[in-house]
């Protein structure tokens, strides 16, 4: 039975571009939570950093996001999701993890002029510093709020260490384990 695919991670990670890799490969509509995050941000004139921030005393900004996964998970269609908890509202979807070592991702979140909506970053030290302080939020934010460890393996189908690891490996070890389940 075909199923939907949530892809997790942390900042720098690879999950917008391993979700869209994978839905234009399977041809499923490919989705992001942090476009509508970025979308909830600019519209508070604020980075996604700050809106984090702010989700901690105002629970309609994490009401907003989620209330999309309700509506998706029985849509009928088949998507490709990044998104930090997308997993959690999509109890029927195929989870995947994906990690990467933090001083690779302030690296490439650095590198990455394509991020809107997002503080850019004059070295690796301030975007590795932002990115842990960002994780640190969402973590302590997502076990407050959910009851849920992000960081816990169980929650996911697979995890992945990207650091070392092309889109397209990444993509070939999702498909081979979606296949097979």
């Amino acid at each position: 039975m075909a199923r939907s695919i949530t892809i997790t991670g942390a900042l720098g990670s690879g999950k917008s571009t391993i979700a869209k890799m994978l839905a234009q490969k399977l041809g499923y509509t490919h989705y992001s939570t942090g476009d509508a995050q970025r979308q909830i941000a600019d519209s508070y004139h604020m980075t996604t950093l700050e809106l984090n921030q702010l989700a901690d005393t105002e629970p309609s900004i994490d009401q907003q996001i989620d209330s999309i996964f309700n509506q998706l998970e029985n849509s009928g269609k088949l998507y490709v999701i990044d998104s930090r908890m997308a997993w959690f509202f999509m109890p029927r979807s195929f989870k995947v993890k994906l990690t990467v070592e933090p001083k690779t991702a302030a690296l490439r979140i650095l590198n990455d002029t394509s991020r809107s909506g997002e503080k850019k970053y004059k070295t690796i030290d301030d975007a590795l510093d932002a990115t842990m302080n960002r994780r640190s939020n969402e973590i302590e934010r997502f076990k407050k709020t959910y009851g849920v460890d992000i960081e816990d393996q169980n929650n996911y189908d697979i995890t992945i260490d990207t650091t070392d690891l092309s889109p397209e490996e990444i993509c070939r070890i999702i498909l081979k384990e979606y296949n097979n389940k």
